[in-house]
């Protein structure tokens, strides 16, 4: 029997009120912006999500996962399994986790402080900060932050998940990576599509520390978790591997490189899993560098919580560019109205605004619905799982239909 089946998880309420400020019930005015009636939260059922919670991690094989939810009613934590394969240790909510693509949020804020500062403008071509840029020209900060850019996204090329599985140690130069994306073809002419590539997010990052004339870990620290007492978070230094204590370990079936094209196990691998045969491995201690802007922080959930809800109450903008960016998000794809929206540096979730984030071994989503005053943070330590799913997201959006009246 898989070490899984022992595990149980652990829920802790925690009495704490939300004050954000919403006046009106059906016009709602957030941070500036004009918020439409949204679905209707539930009484929170703690059994009930508790259920669903540790039900889906053990269907995914998850060694550890942890749940946090605020609402009206106060701030609830629900936590799963253990830190490691070889550490019982149980997982807390006070755990520090890579948090992936949610550091795009970050990058994205940085990038619309400074076009609120007046140092950069939305409409201004790339070209402008990186003539290198192939057709810069054409290629807006704002197709950047919308992921509407059409250019490659490094991160799939077989090439670099390789190095990764051969180097983990390795330290990744932003511009060792734009390197990878440039002699790739595009994938569309500007703003003449959607794809998820990190290239964007990695240039917007090389601009913010030109502009602010320091490494981007400062410019986070400085303008944004030092203002918002996130004292458990960081970008760190591109040299670095390290996760502050405590953390748990992080792991993935396989590898990158054969998980590069598909991250859906073969049948018989999912059955070695399944039945403890095949266990993942540990990828705790490879070098994030190659993520950085776009996916190498690092935070706890309670941070994150306090982050999400900081960027879309309007602690982080001025009240017009708060609007600019809440408003932003629109579908991914014409033929698929309704999934999630992205916008500048900030996807939708149906009422909820955040992102998610996985990097090997850690999986991450945080949402804030700032006119419900929800926020919702679950984080897991393997990604993906075997089936291909990754898990914090899978078991987000389960809790999304008790949490809400009309799900999501």
């Amino acid at each position: 029997m898989s070490f899984l089946a022992h595990l149980s998880s652990r829920v802790v309420m925690r009495s704490r009120m939300i004050g954000i400020g919403i006046t009106g019930a059906l016009s709602i005015v957030v941070g500036g912006v004009a918020l439409a009636d949204d679905p209707k939260l539930n009484a929170v059922d703690v059994a009930a999500l508790q259920a669903t919670f540790e039900e889906l991690a053990k269907e995914m094989l998850v060694p550890g996962a942890a749940m946090l939810l605020r609402t009206p009613e106060g701030e609830f934590v629900l936590t799963f399994g253990v830190r490691g394969l070889d550490d019982p240790t149980p997982v807390t909510i006070d755990d520090h986790i890579r948090v992936g693509s949610n550091t795009k949020t970050w990058t994205g804020t940085v990038i619309l402080q400074l076009v609120q500062e007046g140092k950069i403008a939305l409409d201004d071509p790339v070209s402008k900060y990186r003539p290198d840029v192939p057709n810069g020209d054409n290629i807006t900060i704002e197709q950047l932050l919308s992921m509407r850019s059409g250019l490659f996204n490094y991160s799939t090329t077989f090439a670099l998940n390789d190095a990764i599985d051969k180097t983990p140690e390795r330290v990744w130069e932003p511009d060792e990576l734009l390197a990878i994306a440039y002699p790739m073809p595009p994938y569309f002419e500007p703003d003449q599509g959607y794809t998820y590539s990190n290239t964007n997010t990695v240039l917007l990052g090389l601009i913010a520390e030109q502009l602010d004339g320091k490494p981007l870990e400062d410019i986070f620290q400085e303008r944004l978790f030092a203002p918002l007492g996130l004292t458990e978070t960081l970008l760190p230094a591109r040299t670095s591997n390290a996760i502050p204590a405590p953390h748990p370990r992080g792991y993935m079936y396989t590898n990158n490189a054969l998980t590069a094209v598909t991250s859906v196990l073969a049948p018989d691998l999912q059955f070695a899993a399944r039945n403890g045969t095949l266990l993942p491995n540990d990828q705790t201690d490879t070098n994030p560098s190659w993520g950085w802007a776009a996916g190498a922080g690092i935070s706890t959930a309670g941070d994150l919580a306090d982050f999400v809800e900081a960027m879309t109450t309007g602690r982080l903008l001025q009240p017009e560019m708060q609007a600019i960016r809440m408003q932003s998000p629109r579908p991914q794809s014409v033929d698929n109205p309704g999934g999630a929206l992205y916008g500048l540096g900030i996807a939708q979730f149906g009422p909820m605004y955040g992102h998610t984030g996985e990097l090997p071994g850690f999986n991450t989503f945080m949402g804030s619905d700032p006119v419900n005053e929800a926020t919702l943070i679950v984080w897991t330590n393997l990604a993906p799982a075997a089936d291909g799913r990754d898990p914090a997201t899978t078991i987000a959006r389960s809790l999304l239909g008790h949490i809400y009246a009309s799900p999501p």
